[in-house]
């Protein structure tokens, strides 16, 4: 491979003199923590075995190493994927495979990665510059990239934001290898961004945030202050004038609250951390403790998704947290690990860590199947089976992603300060720690998250002085998180600590019980936290989640899934707050999870009547982030508790018992005749059936009677989700009915209403017939769709 070899490029390590200022608190490196639980292990087995061989195959195959060899040269200049961002998609396959070569040698995975950095070293152009979409020069350039360079960064041609992957690769590759291969490329790189930029040259902001995060990594590795300036004025140039779907409504010190892209925001808020600990910027501080209360008191999905809303993939307003419709993208509850993760590190505080555990265990975690080889992108709480994991998507951001960070999680385990070491998370581990005090080594054994018990043993290599901190978990004290947004009921139960076999009076600072004291080898402490199931109920301001509860076990959210209840659906099932509850461990279930169980009640509409029938059932819960890996169907979070909140089977109308087909397949068909009522046009909280991206053409549903039928009216609730969305409602729309077998129009008796936010009627004269067809002319520009069609 000498051909794609790139000239060595001299640079200064960074020295221990070299930077003056970093976080309080140091985390301790993943490769220090040995994990060898029965949780976390074997997914990160998964992901190094699986996952990452999975990847580099599927970046094969949709063109992503084709873009680095066709800006190399060595390919036509074709363009051979879909988006300017899908450069990181290798990027982050890169910084995946060199943080599971630290856990684990891997000459095969180390070879892999020499190629596909010598590739990358070709397809850099002689100044620094990498965008592969430029570089290529196809025939016809991509819409979002302009003429020349940078011009629509802060818009949509993602140059900085590939550019902040490359640093975060090369940082992993150069700390995983000691090579240098790829750290010369994005020192090169960043070199060139230094000259273009600042004030005075080109004083733009990245679109996407996150080059600000590797900006900083190559600081800490080389010591060269230039790179730290640069991640700052990227922070410091954006806002007042620009959009705040990318963050840029307001300067950045002046924000106090979670807007825009979620994705985009949290990246950012992990910068200004970063530069904040970096420079002691105390009023980027003061802004993203402000920025972290609104997202977490108002903003939080009890997941520890962030991102309520599908446009823009954006936060919504506060307390607008819908569950069908819930966007809560992979890549953000990975950002809302590091971004709380960096607030710890910062702060000292456990709160913090409560929200990073929540999103690890259940927002982030269900972003991949138990597989290692299908996908969520968005992370809904309900679904009536429209929503199911991919093994690839065009956009793959959240995919490469998640292979990126589960070979991390060691490393948020523990952390330091001088001769304070945190405990922050909970798996069975060994780990070796340097204190000031003296070198140490952790023995952690527990069968958390299904157990409360943890054993610590302390083993200082001699006797020695430091404080132990253990978080003590929110949710182990009633409270799920900070703040009033979600609340536990029942009995507080005790939190026991002992040392040596007795128990031990600790005192509480931040969060965490603190043992200050002379530890000796094989000293033990044992903390025991209370496992019972606990009913979570939303503040009332979250309209979404009146009359009902969600389950916690532990940090694990659980949720109603079809494969697990009668009839597989769970929508309609109620569970009284008193109802008691059963745990039970399955080791033969999902890989082994901890299952909960409960008496109910399941309820069903009937004909003229709007009375509901109901039956007693039992009910199975079982961990949120193990769903969807036994088939696509119903599930939800948030039970009800009352019958008013639940959504009864449907009554079995015409429309209900018809077979449906579609100038269109989606599983999101179903919707039109499940009997959800919306609150108006554009209610996307309820499921609804679309024919986006399409606009401008003819489209039709249609329903196959289980008899012949005789109709003679029908109604149909339009989906229209504008101004932001892409459906309006139609231009025009007919009904036909089957007539040996042919279709033929209705005879109206009155006009077919055209209207949003109600059911357009049409009547006309009686037919017997076992087919009725819907058809619909889109409108010029957009697309439209159906909430409910009705036959009569």
């Amino acid at each position: 491979m000498k051909k794609f070899l790139l000239p060595v490029l001299t640079f200064c390590l960074a020295t221990a003199t070299a930077q003056q200022k970093d976080y309080p608190i140091q985390p301790v490196a993943f490769t220090k923590v040995h994990v060898h639980d029965q949780f976390w292990k074997p997914k990160m087995q998964v992901n190094a075995s699986v996952t990452i061989p999975y990847i580099l195959k599927m970046c094969r195959e949709h063109g992503r190493i084709d873009n680095f060899l066709a800006a190399a040269g060595k390919r036509e200049n074709k363009v051979c994927s879909e988006f300017p961002f899908d450069d990181t998609d290798v990027y982050k396959w890169i910084e995946g495979a060199s943080y599971a070569l630290q856990v684990e040698p891997n000459p095969t995975l180390s070879k892999y990665l020499d190629t596909l950095v010598g590739i990358i070293a070709a397809a850099q152009e002689k100044d620094g510059y990498l965008f592969t979409f430029r570089t290529i020069k196809p025939a016809v350039p991509h819409e979002w990239i302009g003429s020349k360079r940078w011009e629509k960064d802060s818009i949509l041609s993602h140059e900085l934001y590939n550019s902040g992957h490359l640093y975060e690769a090369a940082f992993a590759h150069y700390n995983a290898t000691g090579k240098k291969s790829l750290l010369n490329i994005a020192i090169k790189n960043a070199d060139l961004l230094v000259k273009d930029f600042g004030y005075g040259k080109i004083e733009e902001y990245p679109g996407h945030q996150i080059v600000e995060i590797g900006l900083a990594k190559l600081y800490r590795i080389t010591g060269n202050k230039k790179y730290l300036d640069l991640a700052k004025f990227f922070l410091d140039v954006r806002g007042p004038k620009g959009e705040a779907y990318n963050q840029a409504n307001k300067r950045v010190v002046d924000q106090t609250e979670g807007v825009g892209h979620a994705v985009r925001a949290a990246y950012m808020y992990s910068g200004m951390a970063d530069v904040a600990a970096l420079t002691g910027d105390k009023n980027y501080l003061a802004a993203i403790d402000k920025i972290w209360e609104d997202v977490v008191y108002k903003k939080l999905y009890i997941t520890g998704g962030i991102g309520a809303t599908g446009n823009g993939e954006a936060f919504g307003e506060a307390y607008d947290l819908p569950n069908m419709s819930a966007y809560a993208e992979t890549c953000a509850a990975i950002a809302n690990v590091y971004w709380n993760n960096r607030m710890f590190l910062l702060h000292g505080d456990s709160k913090y860590i409560d929200v990073l555990e929540r999103t690890l265990y259940n927002g982030l975690l269900s972003g991949m199947s138990l597989s290692g080889t299908r996908f969520f992108y968005p992370n809904p709480l309900a679904s009536v089976g429209q929503h199911d994991r991919s093994g690839w998507f065009s956009c793959a951001c959240c995919i490469s992603n998640m292979t990126r960070f589960l070979p991390s999680v060691p490393g948020y385990v523990y952390a330091q300060n001088d001769n304070d070491l945190y405990v922050n998370l909970f798996m069975s581990n060994s780990s070796d720690i340097k204190l000031p005090a003296g070198n140490v080594n952790i023995q952690q054994a527990t069968d958390y998250p299904w157990k409360g018990k943890v054993d610590l043993t302390v083993n200082p290599q001699s006797s020695a002085n430091f404080a132990l901190h253990i978080r003590i978990p929110g949710w182990a004290q009633q409270q799920p998180i900070p703040g009033d947004l979600y609340s536990s009921t029942g009995a507080k139960l005790p939190v026991t600590l002992t040392l040596n076999g007795k128990p031990y009076a600790y005192t509480i600072v931040k969060g965490y019980a603190v043992i200050r004291r002379s530890w000796k080898k094989g000293d033990k402490v044992s903390l025991d936290l209370p496992m019972e199931p606990q009913h979570i109920y939303a503040n009332e301001k979250v309209k979404a989640d009146a009359g009902r509860f969600a389950i916690q076990y532990g940090p694990v959210v659980y949720c109603l899934e079809g494969a697990d209840n009668k009839d597989s659906v769970v929508q309609n099932i109620v569970v009284e707050k008193t109802a008691p509850m059963q745990v039970s461990y399955r080791p033969e279930m999902l890989n082994g999870i901890t299952v909960i169980t409960a008496e109910g009640t399941a309820t069903k509409r009937q004909l003229n009547s709007t009375e509901l029938l109901t039956t007693k059932q039992p009910v199975v819960a079982i961990p949120y982030y193990a769903w969807d890996n036994r088939g696509s169907g119903e599930m939800e979070v948030w039970i009800p508790y009352t019958a008013m909140a639940s959504r009864p089977q449907p009554a079995p109308t015409v429309a209900n018992t018809s077979t449906i087909t579609g100038s269109t397949k989606s599983k999101t068909i179903k919707a039109i005749n499940d009997q959800f009522e919306p609150a108006d046009s554009k209610d996307n909280t309820v499921p609804y059936f679309h024919w986006w991206p399409k606009k401008n053409t003819t489209e039709w549903v249609a329903y196959e009677f289980n008899k012949e039928q005789t109709v003679s009216s029908s109604k149909v609730y339009w989906y229209d989700d504008g101004p932001w969305g892409g459906c309006r409602i139609p231009a025009t729309w007919k009904l036909y009915y089957k007539k040996d077998g042919e279709w033929v129009p209705v005879k109206p008796t009155t006009n077919y209403e055209i209207a949003k936010d109600k059911y357009n009627r049409v009547s006309f004269e009686p037919v017997t017939t076992t087919a009725l067809k819907l058809e619909v002319q889109l409108p010029s520009d957009n697309a439209s769709g159906i909430h409910e069609w009705i036959v009569e």
